[in-house]
């Protein structure tokens, strides 16, 4: 791919063709190409704020999508609210536990997803990291945020993004998840300019500061409109919640322009196409420009408002990298490019070592590494780790002990891996590379206390212990509870264990042992309150019962079904030891079709062929 040139590149889209674009009415002056920007420098570190633990943040979910990508919800007082947060975790993660890392915010684009951040959807961020020794910050949601704290709710959303990334974010990041207080920053298009402008708002929190296609003015004549047309367009949001109407004050206090003083000494990269038609872009009808339509307008607007930017950073003497691309629209294709070259001039103010890194591979690991290429290149030499050695590929991890033998384990299943606490946790060594299952739907790896089994639908899980052991007896996967849908955790009460299954659940309890529950009876099982409730655990897996109904049984009563009537609960006591002389289900008075209710002095479960009464401690069957 050619190097796109660096410089000022004069701007000479007319501003007709802007506003024929973005139907704002917004016309931006290009300033005089004369002043070139200031050249990049590594900037003297200045010291970061210090960060303390803010009352009421805590992290309330954590998910591995590998051995190192993982997600975590945090929980915001600021806006009352979980806030999910990925994290592509360093090179050197594995291999050296007790090390930190630097970190590189990454922000995403006005029509930011609840679910993932644009970089993860849209580039290829999670390869390219790999290599690199940074913790990479990927905030999920934001949608027309800026990133910043808005003056009033909108949409449902109390946006106060600024208090979330500077104040309550920071201490979990450096206390649970080994990261150092060496911060960078970059965005695109909404993210660029927010890159800026917190960089500006908090000094010495960013070393360094990059904007791909930002908007870098916002505060000048038709800007605030600009901007209102843009959120407005892109999730139904109102400009006047976050910064006020275009009179107040707020939208000059976080103008990137007006305080290009504030970045001076950090590292800073700026880039923009030009909304030209380039070769990321499919080209339209008229000629020099592409189908996306709304990004060429958005990327003349960026050009323009760059430009302005660079020019006022060399007129204060703030150096930066400013690259000018010849072409192309506000598009993702652009700004993974931009990741890729800004890459080294981040490494250097972040004080990691752009280089590749230096590994060979030899012993047990060798031959099952050259057996499977999808692992590809080394990451790091080979490292011990508990009761064995590890080393790490770019498409997954080699572990090996004297009784296991070397196995790979990669993917969504190394995730799960390292959930369950890798080769120290209760799992133990991989005994196989990953398999695919007899059914073809899933993947799963054998280690030496457990599997771990994943589908695209379900994830990776682990089963292990009272629990693998009852759901191999009925078959695993294809028996009647399917894949494992979470992770085994403690029951509310504490005295158990649980695990989600597709069609149901598992419990265990040192009493009861591990037993599943399924279908209907597991939705009425639900409603009476679980393990909780006063069914308490189950004793038995679903029993066949009488006329093709079914059963299970708990330590407080039992479940029955059918297809005729659903599933009700009769729980032990007079009524159930009244029914029990009759023969149950298969005796005259059927299944239960209620549960049992209360009736002037007792209870009462209504059943096919009759009822049975608890009155004054005494029952009777009618």
């Amino acid at each position: 791919m050619r190097q796109w040139r660096r410089g000022v590149l004069s701007v000479t889209a007319p501003a007709a063709a802007l506003l024929m674009v973005l139907g704002t009415g917004v016309a931006v002056a290009a300033p005089d190409s004369s002043d070139a920007p200031a050249a990049s420098a590594a900037p003297a570190a200045s010291p970061a704020p210090a960060v303390t633990p803010v009352s009421g943040v805590k992290v309330t979910n954590t998910k591995w999508y590998s051995d190192r990508r993982v997600a975590v919800w945090v929980y915001s007082p600021s806006m009352g609210r979980n806030i999910q947060v990925q994290i592509l975790l360093a090179r050197d993660w594995n291999q050296s536990p007790e090390e930190r890392f630097p970190q590189l915010y990454m922000l995403d684009g006005l029509r930011a997803q609840d679910d993932q951040n644009g970089w993860i959807i849209n580039t290829d961020v999670e390869n390219f990291y790999k290599d690199k020794n940074v913790n990479v910050i990927l905030p999920v949601g934001g949608e027309s945020s800026f990133y910043t704290d808005w003056q009033k709710p909108d949409n449902g959303k109390n946006y106060q993004w600024e208090t979330f990334l500077t104040k309550e974010l920071p201490p979990v990041l450096q206390g649970q998840w080994r990261s150092t207080d060496v911060r960078g920053v970059q965005g695109l298009s909404m993210g660029g300019s927010a890159a800026m402008m917190l960089a500006e708002r908090i000094p010495g929190f960013f070393r360094y500061a990059a904007s791909f296609s930002g908007i870098l003015q916002l505060s000048s004549f038709g800007m605030p409109q600009a901007v209102q047309f843009a959120v407005r367009d892109a999730g139904g949001y109102d400009s006047a919640k976050m910064f006020g109407p275009p009179s107040d004050p707020a939208w000059k206090e976080h103008d990137p322009f007006l305080h290009a003083d504030k970045l001076k000494g950090m590292s800073l990269y700026v880039s923009s196409g030009n909304g030209l038609l380039g070769q990321y872009d499919t080209p339209s009808t008229l000629p020099y420009l592409a189908t996306n339509y709304a990004g060429v307008g958005l990327e003349v607007l960026s050009r323009v408002t760059s430009t302005q930017f660079a020019t006022k950073l060399n007129q204060l003497g703030v150096a930066a990298q400013v690259v000018y691309r010849p072409s192309g629209t506000h598009t993702w294709k652009y700004w993974e490019f931009e990741m890729h070259q800004a890459w080294p001039q981040a490494a250097r103010a972040l004080g990691i070592a752009a280089d590749t890194p230096k590994c060979g591979v030899a012993g047990a690991i060798k031959p099952v590494a050259a057996k499977h290429s999808e692992l590809g290149e080394c990451m790091t030499p080979e490292y011990g780790v508990p009761g064995g050695r590890a080393q790490d590929f770019r498409g997954g991890r080699v572990l090996w002990s004297g009784k296991t033998g070397a196995h790979v384990v990669a993917g969504a299943i190394g995730g799960a891996y390292v959930a369950a606490g890798g080769p120290g946790g209760y799992l133990g060594f991989p005994v196989s590379d990953e398999l695919g299952t007899p059914d073809r739907k899933g993947r799963l790896n054998k280690f030496e206390r457990g599997s771990v089994y994943w589908t695209q639908g379900t994830g990776a899980h682990a089963v292990a212990g009272a629990i693998l052991a009852d759901w191999g007896k009925a078959g695993y996967e294809r028996g009647p509870m399917g894949y494992p849908t979470g992770d085994e955790v403690d029951t509310p009460d504490n005295k158990g264990r649980v695990q989600g299954f597709s069609l149901g659940a598992y419990y265990f309890s040192a009493a009861t042992g591990a037993h599943s529950v399924q279908g209907r009876i597991f939705d009425k099982y639900g409603k009476t309150g679980y393990e909780g409730g006063y069914l308490g655990f189950p004793t038995s897996n679903e029993i066949g019962a009488a006329r093709g109904g079914r059963f299970n049984r708990f330590s407080g009563g039992n479940i029955y079904w059918t297809a005729a009537k659903g599933a009700f609960a009769v729980p032990s006591g007079p009524i159930f030891d009244a029914w029990a002389t009759v023969g149950f289900e298969g005796g005259r008075l059927g299944y239960p079709i209620s549960d049992q209710f209360q009736i002037t002095g007792g209870n009462r479960i209504n059943f096919e062929k009759g009822y049975i009464e608890v009155v004054d401690g005494t029952a009777v069957i009618h």
